[in-house]
């Protein structure tokens, strides 16, 4: 079995590709990343050494190369991580979320129905869903929830989710999509919440949260991610929709305030600024439908999964360093001699 993994150097792309090198050892996982500002090399320093893995730096819409991987690594099944991901980004350049996260998907599609796959696995996220009142706590998103993003970014990924269906329908591409929740933990790229609290926290530095910080997310450990995903290619239908959610909603200011307790930080740091353009409420999921098909329930408790998180920031400095520094960017230069390991 041959697995490419398409943004596999950044958070949760490179988190997959340990889950699976870890759990199958007869699979080969064919990395491909373009190492934007958000891919990390490094992160992938122990996968690189392994002979059942293989790294390209390409971008996805790059129509020849993708054609190129495909004809030469001869994948059974591709999951496509690669996106431009940071709302905030997404306002002040929508333009670069359109071109990969709706133009690239359609490459790797296309290249899929090219050279025949077994399973094309498009990962979105709970976010093309909009948002939900925080006086309706009963509310949750399914996966009949209508479509109503809020950011450009949300609405590239609705864009690409949608065009996925239209290829299943349309040419019978064996296509499955998971929406999931906000991940967190290991080598999370420090602009996002978790990580971005955890580093200013240590450093004494002002701890901003948008507007009052009530927004409340629903979080999902990212290993309990790779899991769902992991059921998903091998066990579920195609051309179904699968949300993934982690069955922990916690606002905002209450996640700034348990970093803050469990790294002994004085909640003084915590300021509040303006709140960001169309900012989402609340996201909830029901991961119902992935429960009653696959069996598939999340592990782990927020309380245990943000302590796993701090401690692992607290004991990898030198991977965070890199990134704030951004002498991560150099490691491919350093290790890499021809294009692709």
């Amino acid at each position: 079995m041959t697995i490419i993994v398409t943004g596999g150097a950044g958070f949760i792309g490179s988190n997959f590709v340990y889950y699976m090198l870890d759990k199958y050892n007869n699979y080969r996982i064919v990395c491909v990343d373009s190492l934007t500002y958000a891919g990390n090399l490094s992160t992938l320093e122990k996968a690189l050494k392994s002979p059942k893995f293989k790294f390209y730096k390409t971008d996805i819409c790059d129509r020849e190369a993708i054609y190129k991987i495909f004809e030469d690594e001869k994948p059974n099944v591709v999951v496509n991580f690669a996106a431009e991901s940071h709302v905030d980004r997404s306002i002040e350049n929508p333009e670069v979320f359109l071109r990969t996260n709706i133009l690239g998907t359609q490459v790797l599609m296309d290249a899929c129905r090219k050279y025949g796959i077994d399973r094309y696995h498009q990962v979105s996220t709970d976010e093309v869903y909009g948002d939900l009142p925080l006086d309706r706590p009963e509310l949750f998103f399914t996966e009949e929830t209508p479509i109503h993003p809020s950011s450009p970014y949300s609405a590239s990924k609705a864009s690409a989710d949608l065009l996925g269906l239209a290829y299943y329908r349309t040419y019978g591409l064996p296509i499955t999509i998971s929406r999931c929740s906000n991940n967190y933990g290991a080598y999370q790229f420090p602009e996002k919440l978790i990580p971005l609290m955890i580093l200013k926290a240590l450093e004494e530095k002002p701890l901003t949260i948008y507007g009052s910080g009530e927004h409340i997310r629903d979080w999902l450990y990212v290993e309990d991610h790779c899991k769902a995903i992991d059921l998903i290619i091998h066990k579920g239908r195609v051309g179904e929709v699968y949300n993934i959610g982690g069955h922990n909603e916690v606002a905002n200011i209450d996640v700034v305030k348990l970093i803050c307790k469990k790294l002994g930080k004085n909640e003084k740091l915590i300021t509040h600024v303006a709140d960001r353009k169309g900012h989402d409420i609340r996201y909830a999921i029901d991961p119902t439908k992935i429960y009653n098909e696959l069996g598939w329930l999340p592990e782990t408790k927020f309380a245990d999964g943000i302590e796993k998180t701090i401690n692992w920031y607290l004991e990898n400095r030198g991977w965070w360093e890199a990134v704030i520094s951004n002498e991560y960017q150099n490691f491919y230069e350093k290790y890499i001699k021809t294009d692709k390991f």
